[in-house]
């Protein structure tokens, strides 16, 4: 019965689900308004059509991205953002709301080849909760946002990415890493199966996961080593080049103990000190460690635009104004409006609107633009 269910009123049609999961807090909710029978009056169809529709007009924007944005009770919407993520990223998303529902839909869905089912489902935020979500393949990722039926408020929105791992070095960050993964090593006899990063010598090196120490054997290319084992994501981690150890095999470890210092012992006697760190994932082998602990040193741009206007009917002012995808002057366009062009303000980031026009078509222009 709830196979049923999922298929005919709570999955979009372009959503796989995979396996025999249990059903979303969106699911239920839609649910919900079958078992009540509003599935069958226009705002409820709308609002059902709505989780489908937001996913294939998806606007595409780059993270961090912070948005203020508005819902009214007499429509049925959702709004949803595209942005690419790399593997070994963390991508955090937290919600706010201000006399909407407790009940605010946050889903994240991978973006597919499959033609007949082009978005995989990912995660949901559970009632007053956010979504903290590993990435563990680089691909596009839609994010799509609904409320329940019949409410008005406003909502501030935040999407951030952050490493999945900690960095490997204490105090140390993006610009000590000066060799990175898949250059040549050996006059081209073999690659780089990791990073370098520079630190003096004794500069203390940190497990950046939580995990045990699987060896701590030396060799004569990596010197004095630590392998971690991070049983949670099924990788090793190592560490090499060590002046010293301070953990033992069998040894667990929290992220951010202390297991060793900063050296040059093995084959790197002739170069500065620094830690070569490597990641190697199981099936897979080597892997780049970069995308895991690069840290984002990147805000949210603040909300500068005039928020009182959300949920505002308005006109565009100049002759041409040009709605993009994103709230930047390089986004791609998606339509060219005239002067006087009605629409309605959705959404604030930056000194940009979200607006929608009569016809449904959602995008930006800058708040200069309207009137």
């Amino acid at each position: 019965m709830l196979a049923a269910f999922v298929s005919a009123c709570s999955v979009p049609e372009a959503v796989r689900r995979l396996g025999d999961v249990a059903p979303t807090p969106h699911e239920r909710y839609a649910r919900s308004l079958t078992d009540a029978g509003l599935h069958e009056t226009a705002l409820g169809r709308e609002w059902l059509a709505a989780a489908d529709t937001s996913l294939h007009a998806a606007l595409t924007i780059t993270l961090p991205f912070r948005e203020a944005g508005y819902y009214d009770r007499s429509e049925a919407r959702a709004v949803a953002w595209r942005f690419s993520l790399r593997e070994g990223s963390r991508l955090s998303v937290s919600l706010v709301s201000e006399g909407l529902p407790a009940q605010i839909f946050l889903d994240l869905f991978e973006q597919t080849s499959d033609t007949t089912s082009p978005y995989r489902h990912r995660v949901s935020a559970e009632p007053d909760s956010g979504i903290s979500h590993e990435i563990r393949e680089s691909a596009t990722y839609v994010l799509r946002v609904q409320p329940e039926l019949l409410r008005s408020g406003r909502f501030e929105i935040t999407i951030r990415i952050d490493p999945m791992l900690a960095f490997p070095v204490d105090g140390r960050g993006n610009s000590a890493v000066q060799s990175l993964f898949g250059v040549a090593r050996d006059g081209g006899r073999r690659e780089h199966h990791g990073i370098d990063i520079f630190a003096p010598r004794g500069t203390p090196v940190i497990a950046a996961a939580d995990g045990f120490v699987r060896s701590t054997t030396p060799s004569n290319l990596g010197g004095k080593v630590v392998w971690l084992r991070d049983q949670q994501r099924g990788q090793s981690l190592y560490y090499a080049h060590l002046d010293s150890q301070l953990v033992s095999p069998g040894q667990q470890v929290s992220m951010g103990d202390t297991i060793g210092f900063v050296g040059n012992t093995g084959n790197a006697r002739t170069t500065r000190p620094h830690l070569h760190f490597g990641i190697y994932s199981r099936g897979r082998g080597p892997i780049d460690p970069f995308p895991y602990v690069r840290l984002v040193t990147a805000q949210p741009p603040a909300i500068r635009a005039d928020t009182q206007q959300l949920g505002v009917r308005a006109k565009t002012r100049n002759a041409s104004t040009i709605v993009r995808e994103a709230p930047v002057a390089s986004a791609d366009s998606v339509r060219r409006v005239e002067r006087d062009a009605a629409i309605w303000i959705m959404g604030v980031a930056g000194n940009w609107y979200r607006v929608q026009l009569d016809d449904g078509t959602a995008g930006y222009v800058p708040a200069n633009s309207v009137r």
